[in-house]
């Protein structure tokens, strides 16, 4: 007698193969995911760093399908226009206050952003994140899959702000141009860096 022939095919028996696991692949989830992490402050506080020439990042988890990265803001420090490529974000401010400048078809909306405040960033958003307050700043960025290509735009000029149009490509990887990513604290090699 064989094991199949006591047991049965473990593949015609979904309830003896070993759980599946589990990562997230919905927005909801990787909304929740933020949110778990946010509230985690054991996990991220220690980590923060502040860099007064440019914004402080840390790549602080990469998971199936996507990264997590903590950044840091001091007062005047953005990222400069830009998009996340074909990933989809997540940002999570966890401390102090941001705001976000996006352009779209609507033309430009601003919005600020506070401690626990959450934004899902679709593919090939276009917005710009600035610490305008007199506090530092942190937050978290979850993207997904995880950033291969960010591309920095170009000022907008005044008159055309509020056109369709956001801005003019650079052409330049993340970090390369204005508005490029900040100092980071993880391994070389750890891939693209985050602006925002």
């Amino acid at each position: 007698m064989s094991d199949i022939s006591i047991a049965g095919d473990p593949l015609a028996v979904p309830h003896l193969l070993p759980p599946v696991p589990r990562h997230p692949v919905t927005v909801a989830e990787f909304s929740g995911l933020a949110r778990a992490v946010a509230a985690d402050r054991e996990r991220w506080e220690p980590l923060v760093d502040y860099d007064a020439t440019t914004r402080w990042y840390h790549l602080l988890d990469r998971g199936p399908g996507h990264e997590l990265w903590l950044l840091s803001w001091l007062p005047g420090q953005g990222s400069g226009l830009h998009d996340h490529g074909a990933s989809s974000g997540v940002l999570t401010v966890l401390r102090g206050r941001l705001t976000e400048r996006s352009l779209g078809l609507g033309g430009e909306r601003r919005r600020s952003l506070g401690a626990g405040a959450q934004r899902v960033l679709p593919p090939g958003h276009v917005h710009e994140v600035v610490n305008d307050s007199l506090e530092p700043a942190v937050s978290l960025h979850l993207y997904s899959p995880g950033l291969t290509r960010m591309t920095p735009y170009g000022p907008v000029p005044a008159a055309a702000s509020g056109s369709a149009g956001p801005g003019t490509p650079s052409g330049v990887r993340a970090g390369a141009g204005t508005g490029g990513a900040g100092r980071a604290r993880t391994a070389p090699g750890d891939g693209e860096r985050p602006s925002g």
